[in-house]
């Protein structure tokens, strides 16, 4: 029996499409393995948000062909998309996809031929219009289900390559999305998470659907318990929108909301869609609807021609929204991007010094918030046990709990008083 490794390198929806993608291969006699260990084919699903994730990329191809010099290298993905040539050269590499065409990633891998050299398979993904079915249907033991609804994205933010890496929006129809929930429901997930590239754009190239629709609806399906969705912009909080979420007793009270910087001026040259009041307006009513909300957020220092000043205002809006989590990331040319073609760059040590003390800023939020909760009693789903009778869990806010018992809490939703915390964790008791 042949072996496949399928490997994802980024985000949650790579992730997504490398389960699909080996599930793919399983149905073909396949036997699925590690990506540390040797295999027959190697799948490699690259991310190319920083020049870092490119590195890591090619790492790994070089890593796999010395497991076994003879497996076919199949490279898919958005830094396959985006330099097809580059990582054609890459010593190892046999195929390379791209972001389109990895629902026939089985035939051309089986089609390949070592006298061919590399093949690839990169189209202009720019003309895409229609969202490409990839699903998981038989799934692992697990509580929290990720569920890719659409693809692409057009807001063309200054410093990101992914529009050009998954082209335009494409939304996937909702009928097979409430087919794929109703499958994990059966298979007795609780959670499911909506996922995409840019998941507030679900339905706009449909027409006939929004994102709260689709929420409304896998909200009907029977057996899942808790829905979540991945990061949105402070344009789709509307009053409406934070209602309708507040009436669905299943839409977790977490939502991460994209920032990226507290200053206008720098949103104004990353090329956001919103300001600072239009992102305190959005804060304002996640909270009038879900008093528990947290909101956590995405912020990058030291894009070019930040100021001090621009950093100071970044950090003080920070801290004037209150988030439960501020992931910071410092600002890391990506050649293609017109941010990376500036000349006004900042030296990496300005950006590190920025970095940690916004990391300092947010590890204290995450503890007030936390410390907030302290006393009360929380329904916590528990996804593992984390060894000597104690698991895992989180709350429909997104605290990361643990808890004893003796019993099996392994996908159970149970109510948990929180009883301290610490280390962006909190620790509970089971409600007898």
């Amino acid at each position: 029996m042949k072996k496949i490794a399928s490997y994802a390198l980024g985000c949650k929806v790579n992730q997504y499409e490398s389960e699909a993608i080996a599930e793919l291969f399983a149905e073909k006699g396949y036997e699925v393995v590690s990506v540390d260990d040797e295999a027959d084919v190697y799948i490699i699903n690259t991310c190319t948000v920083t020049n870092f994730g490119d590195k890591k990329s090619r790492q790994l191809i070089r890593k796999v062909k010395r497991q076994n010099e003879n497996a076919i290298v199949a490279v898919v993905g958005c830094y396959a998309q985006t330099a097809p040539e580059e990582l054609a050269a890459v010593h190892g590499v046999n195929l390379v996809i791209g972001t389109k065409d990895k629902s026939k990633i089985v035939e051309l891998v089986e089609d390949y031929q070592a006298e061919q050299g590399v093949q690839n398979y990169v189209t202009d993904i720019m003309h895409e219009r229609v969202f490409e079915p990839l699903e998981i249907k038989k799934l692992a033991n697990r509580t929290r289900a990720y569920l890719k609804i659409q693809d692409g994205c057009s807001q063309f933010c200054s410093y990101c390559i992914i529009p050009y890496a998954r082209g335009p929006i494409r939304s996937r129809q909702p009928e097979d999305v409430i087919a794929e929930v109703k499958r994990l429901a059966e298979n007795g997930f609780k959670e499911v998470v909506l996922t995409g590239i840019h998941v507030a754009s679900y339905g706009k190239d449909l027409k006939t659907i929004t994102l709260t629709d689709i929420i409304r609806q896998v909200h009907e399906v029977e057996g899942i318990e808790r829905i979540r969705f991945s990061s949105i912009e402070p344009n789709v909080v509307t009053e409406e929108f934070a209602a309708a979420m507040a009436e669905l007793p299943k839409v977790c009270d977490h939502f991460h909301l994209s920032l990226q910087s507290g200053c206008d001026k720098t949103l104004k040259e990353m090329n956001r869609k919103y300001d600072t009041e239009k992102y305190r307006q959005a804060a304002a009513l996640l909270r009038k609807y879900l008093p528990d909300v947290a909101i956590t957020t995405d912020i990058i220092v030291g894009f070019p021609g930040e100021t001090e000043e621009d950093y100071q205002a970044s950090r003080a809006f920070a801290e004037e929204i209150g988030f439960s989590k501020i992931h910071v990331f410092p600002y890391s040319p990506k050649k293609g991007t017109p941010a990376a073609a500036r000349k006004d760059q900042l030296q990496n040590a300005v950006k590190q010094e920025r970095s940690h003390d916004l990391i300092t800023v947010s590890d204290r939020m995450t503890d007030a918030f936390l410390q907030k909760h302290v006393g009360k009693v929380m329904p916590v789903l528990f996804e593992r046990c984390v060894g000597d009778d104690v698991y895992e869990g989180h709350t429909t806010n997104y605290m990361k709990v643990h808890a004893r018992s003796t019993k099996d809490l392994s996908n159970v939703i149970a109510d948990t008083k929180i009883l301290s915390v610490a280390e962006e964790m909190a620790f509970g008791e089971v409600e007898a």
